[in-house]
């Protein structure tokens, strides 16, 4: 099993959380990870992406061409990585701002609405775990849960943990989405 993944959008939108989460839960379920995050100097509202691997073996490089998986929150990043999704693979984009759609037919496309489902939970806060719940379901390798809880219990700052059983919402929500 090897998953290439990349998330991108605006930075604030929470795509390197989202990598940093998919990564320690890999980690906690004995696979081969990397975590490769690449934003600007105004993190904030400026591009974001992260590559996550996750693997039965060792990983030769971080540095890919192609991926198994996109996940695009903005048009920027759809026109971006869309066309480099391997034959066969999945993309995952936010319609929110979204005006060009992808129209390849080799690939697995699904548009979600992220913000709506945040203002079905009632909290848009949530919106990085309701599109980790969607990425979550679409890849091949299923994550366990309770290794993403960790994941979030690492990530988060302990004050913040009193939000892990919305986040788990969230990523039921997100779910469903696909």
């Amino acid at each position: 099993m090897k998953e290439e993944i990349i998330i991108a959008g605006f930075g604030g939108q929470g795509v390197l959380s989202m990598g940093k989460i998919l990564a320690y839960s890999g980690l906690m379920d004995d696979k081969e990870v990397t975590w490769m995050p690449s934003y600007g100097p105004e993190q904030r509202g400026g591009t974001a992406n992260v590559t996550v691997i996750l693997s039965d073996s060792r990983i030769s490089s971080p540095v890919l061409d192609k991926y198994d998986i996109v996940v695009a929150l903005n048009q920027q990043s759809l026109d971006k990585f869309a066309p480099k999704v391997k034959p066969g693979g999945t993309l995952i984009y936010d319609t929110n701002g979204i005006h060009n759609r992808p129209s390849r037919d080799d690939i697995k496309i699904y548009p979600i609405d992220a913000m709506e489902a945040t203002l079905e939970i009632g909290n848009s806060k949530a919106y990085n775990m309701v599109v980790m719940g969607a990425l979550m379901k679409a890849m091949s390798y299923k994550l366990p849960m309770e290794n993403v809880i960790k994941g979030l219990k690492k990530s988060l700052p302990e004050r913040h943990h009193k939000l892990i059983p919305l986040n788990e919402k969230a990523i039921e929500k997100g779910g469903s989405l696909i």
